[in-house]
């Protein structure tokens, strides 16, 4: 049997298939590769060990064939835009709702998957009033179209579990950076500052404050996760502290060499986020996860600091 990883060409599933297939488990991939790469899972090459399907979620013919002969699913693939410029009403509607139902109907006919695993958002908690924000924190305003998404997400998953049978596995994430990312924060500030090296510009006032997530421990605490065994389980999986954007931006001018360069805050909207919709403050509690054994190996900023360096070196 095989586990199936959807979106696992892009940034954090292509990590994942590493990992998977470096545990000696053989993966089959269902990527469109319209925001996922051949390049992410080039080390693989014609390795038997894993399988790519490039297929879109959306087209729901085919998927009760990519899902014969696997016993797990890892649904990654999605809309990861959190701005609303970036990312339309439908966009979010089409490619994360209707995306994942169209996966859950493939297994509740196929029956023979034992787990989905999901990774949803921090943004499912919307403003939390509670920071560190624990996962029986309520009740969830997402303030954003691609929380709301998540959220929807969240509920059809733990219907389908208990309905057919098959566990659901819910993972809501801090910001996750790393090699391979591209887009956020680091990626959008390494790319500015390549454009012109003399001044930064940085959305909003500069004090949004929120957990980075270094990718390895990402990936070791979804498969952490897995080892509980309830019907559903919801982890959050962040760090044990956050950073603020200016900071980020400092981090980033001293990796380039370009201390020197000034900022420029654009102000932001609604009391000085980067955009409508954007949670200022975010940091999740991870008592769940620590008691099946799991904890983070960076800080927030090591992780961007990380993160920082191998965007810079894959330029």
């Amino acid at each position: 049997m095989k586990a199936i990883v959807t979106g696992g060409a892009g940034f954090i599933g292509s990590h994942l298939v590493d990992r998977l297939i470096n545990d000696g488990k053989e993966v089959r991939v269902i990527d469109n590769l319209s925001s996922g790469s051949m390049k992410h899972l080039s080390q693989w090459g014609d390795d038997p060990m894993m399988e790519l399907m490039e297929l879109d979620l959306l087209d729901k013919t085919s998927l009760d064939n990519a899902l014969k002969g696997c016993d797990e699913v890892y649904h990654l693939a999605a809309n990861p835009e959190v701005n609303a410029k970036n990312a339309s009403p439908e966009d979010h509607f089409r490619q994360n709702i209707e995306a994942t139902y169209n996966l859950l109907e493939a297994m509740r006919r196929s029956g023979e998957q034992r787990f989905i695993a999901f990774t949803s958002s921090s943004t499912v908690y919307g403003e939390a009033d509670a920071i560190p924000t624990r996962e029986d924190y309520g009740p969830l305003v997402p303030i954003s179209l691609y929380g709301a998404s998540k959220l929807s997400c969240e509920a059809l998953l733990t219907a389908y579990a208990s309905m057919y049978g098959f566990r659901a596995i819910i993972y809501r994430l801090a910001n996750v950076v790393g090699p391979r990312s591209n887009h956020g924060v680091i990626y959008d500030f390494v790319h500015k500052l390549r454009a012109s090296s003399g001044e930064l510009e940085v959305l909003g006032d500069g004090s949004q404050s929120k957990s980075y997530l270094y990718v390895d421990d990402c990936i070791s605490g979804i498969l952490k996760g897995i080892e509980r065994g309830n019907q559903v389980d919801i982890y959050n999986i962040g760090s044990w502290d956050r950073t603020n954007v200016l900071e980020i931006a400092e981090t980033v001018k001293d990796e380039m060499g370009l201390a020197e360069a000034k900022i420029r805050l654009t102000g932001g909207v609604d009391g000085g986020r980067g955009w409508k919709g954007d949670v200022k403050i975010m940091q999740l509690d991870m008592e769940e996860l620590k008691s099946v054994d799991w904890t983070p190996k960076y800080g927030s900023a090591e992780a961007v600091r990380l993160t920082a360096r191998s965007v810079i070196e894959a330029d």
